[in-house]
């Protein structure tokens, strides 16, 4: 696992400072403490910091080909390595070192663009191939790793794992994206398709760009997606037996490493399948690691014990207490762009614990998306029989007009919180999962902007994008393309940005093995009965791991890392609360409405109303706007 950044001149060929590749590569050292360099040519220039996992000693990076036509700076692990090299030595390719990096040049040299589709892992890497001059990034399928892109004035590309990398070169503009505050106010975090400073893109996931000298970059092409309009067909108990392979195949690849691995355990579903399948195939006890909160309420290590007796782990674990909030200034410059989640913060704390013991850990990511566990697939697939029979010309009228009217009402017993469900009835399937995804509605965010900021956004809703998302999506049915948005825009944008920003900010390597291709693209196929029986999501796979894991742990209550922002802001955040209003960050520049802010906070504080998530993102967006400090 690695942090890369270099330039590309794609307008005039002019030589590239080492030194300028030097500074953005050093300010990605936390995903590298084991080595740097940099290689520069006419036009081009790559760096790379390495964390070191498999050849330790011989893959130092950029590397360069075996015949020194080509070169690449990578950062992530390519699983099936071991196979490819055979394939391509029979062809006639000659290999020096025993790692992964080389085995993706030779990919390149044999089969151009083409490469991608037979790597299996997760990646972002800049390979340049000196006899065509031409440069070529590209990311894997989910978007594990990052790859911030820039245009810099002159006619140049910078990019980098991170924006922190981009920020150290000095042509670097920091101008504020209004759209991405927009996107930022609704998802609590920036999506893929855009980034917070204007001028920045990230390289979507599934995705390549090739780059050439004298040609302006074109958009970059799509290698591949997902698709949910094919259905597997046979009995419950075949498909079980398929799901468990692909489960196993999954873990096992990504189980190769030449440094200590354990894998993160919080007693859900999902990481504890993951424990079970990997001490099945480790003669070893495995490491596993889990954190607990000070609150029982929210505490689940008690589960996770259970897991581990069960598995007999080398089990580590760490009480953390819920006032979590005095690393925020820490999260704001560990993810650069506004991150509202506020799970991060035990996600950072278990990835601290976890690296004290093994350097790789295998997480539990990609379930829920996979195989429809979140609640609100289930209550979206509901909706949308409801659609499915009643005439769109009665439902906005009937449905709209009662959600208008029905008062927003947090403090009540969820039956009686219809609000949002009215509204989103009253409107088409896409509006209304946008609706159930977004933490501030449009018209609770009109009440936050300034005037100004109004005027600048325009007719842009942050909506937008995930709508034409799902309506485009290849799929049968309204569950199909709820999983297809939550795979597409939900896990690169916020789960897969939590797992790399916090892991790596400790030079911890965390693996995905639930998303392994395969998996997905088998879950993708299964037949809805399969996934989604009643609201109890990820059906199949329960029932495949009932013969590794008790019922209590299969079948309670979905619960995850939970953080009291409600009651940091009514006790010792109340003080924070209060400056949002009057930050010059926020109300000086014409973002937000000072008053509506001050509102906002009185509310919570007195205990009018429960403010605290919305409280967080503005938080987090003032802390990271400190961190960025943006030119006016």
């Amino acid at each position: 696992m690695c942090g890369i950044a270099g330039i590309f001149h794609y307008e005039t060929v002019k030589p590239v400072d080492p030194k300028r590749v030097e500074r953005m590569t050093d300010a990605l050292a936390h995903r590298g403490p084991d080595g740097s360099g940099v290689w520069t040519a006419p036009g081009v220039g790559l760096g790379h910091r390495r964390l070191s996992i498999i050849d330790l000693d011989g893959s130092p990076q950029p590397m360069r080909s075996a015949d020194g036509r080509a070169v690449i700076a990578f950062n992530g692990e390519i699983y099936n390595y071991r196979e490819l090299r055979r394939e391509l030595e029979r062809g006639g390719a000659h290999f020096r070192t025993d790692g992964d990096t080389e085995t993706i040049l030779a990919a390149w040299q044999k089969w151009g663009v083409d490469c991608l589709s037979r790597l299996d892992g997760m990646f972002a890497f800049a390979l340049y191939d000196i006899d065509r001059r031409q440069l070529f990034l590209a990311r894997d399928r989910f978007g594990v790793k990052p790859l911030y892109l820039a245009q810099l004035e002159g006619g140049a590309l910078a990019f980098a794992s991170e924006m922190k990398g981009l920020l150290a070169n000095p042509l670097m503009r920091r101008v504020i994206d209004p759209l991405a505050i927009e996107d930022y106010m609704t998802w609590g975090y920036v999506p893929d398709h855009r980034a917070i400073l204007k001028g920045v893109e990230k390289l979507p996931a599934g995705h390549f760009l090739l780059l050439d000298h004298g040609r302006a970059p074109g958009p970059p092409q799509q290698w591949w997606d997902m698709d949910f309009t094919r259905r597997e067909t046979g009995r419950t108990e075949d498909l079980s037996a398929q799901l468990l392979h692909l489960m196993r195949e999954g873990v096992t690849s990504r189980m190769v490493s030449d440094v200590p691995l354990g894998a993160f355990l919080s007693g859900g579903v999902d990481s504890s399948s993951v424990v079970a399948l990997m001490s099945e195939s480790s003669a070893a006890p495995v490491t596993s690691c889990s954190i607990g909160f000070d609150v029982e309420s929210v505490d689940e290590t008690a589960y996770a014990r259970q897991v581990a007796k069960l598995f007999a782990t080398d089990h580590h674990e760490r009480i953390v207490s819920s006032d979590q909030f005095g690393d925020i200034d820490r999260i704001a410059a560990i993810f650069d762009e506004p991150f509202a989640d506020a799970s991060a913060l035990p996600t950072l704390r278990v990835c601290e614990l976890a690296r004290e013991h093994v350097t790789v850990a295998l997480s539990g990511d990609g379930a829920d998306e996979a195989f429809a566990g979140y609640r609100r697939q289930a209550f979206h697939a509901r909706e949308e029989q409801v659609r499915s029979v009643l005439p769109s010309g009665l439902r906005e009228p009937v449905f709209g007009t009662l959600g208008r009217l029905w008062p927003k009402a947090d403090w009540a017993p969820r039956p009686l919180r219809a609000k949002t469900t009215l509204l989103s009835l009253g409107g088409s399937g896409e509006a209304g999962y946008a609706r159930a995804l977004a933490i501030l509605s449009p018209e609770q965010r009109e009440l936050l902007y300034d005037a100004a900021f109004l005027r600048e956004r325009g007719d842009y809703r942050a909506e937008q994008p995930l709508e034409k998302l799902m309506r485009d999506a290849p799929a049968r049915s309204g569950l199909d393309r709820a999983q297809y948005v939550d795979l597409k825009f939900w896990l690169p944008g916020d789960i897969l940005t939590k797992t790399d920003r916090t892991s790596m900010s400790v030079g911890l390597e965390a693996r995905e093995p639930l998303l392994d291709h395969r998996l997905i693209e088998f879950g993708a196929r299964l037949p809805h009965r399969e996934r989604l029986r009643g609201t109890s999501g990820k059906w199949l796979m329960k029932r495949t791991m009932e013969r590794y894991l008790p019922d209590d742990i299969l079948y309670r209550q979905k619960q995850g890392f939970v953080t009291p922002l409600a009651e940091w802001f009514r006790g010792p955040l109340a003080s924070e609360a209060r400056a949002i209003a009057s930050s010059e960050l926020l109300t000086g520049n014409g973002l937000f409405a000072r008053k509506a802010l001050s509102r906002l906070a009185d509310e919570h504080i007195s205990g009018r109303s429960d403010h605290g998530r919305v409280l967080w993102q503005l938080l987090m967006l003032e802390r990271s706007l400190r961190h960025l400090k943006p030119s006016a």
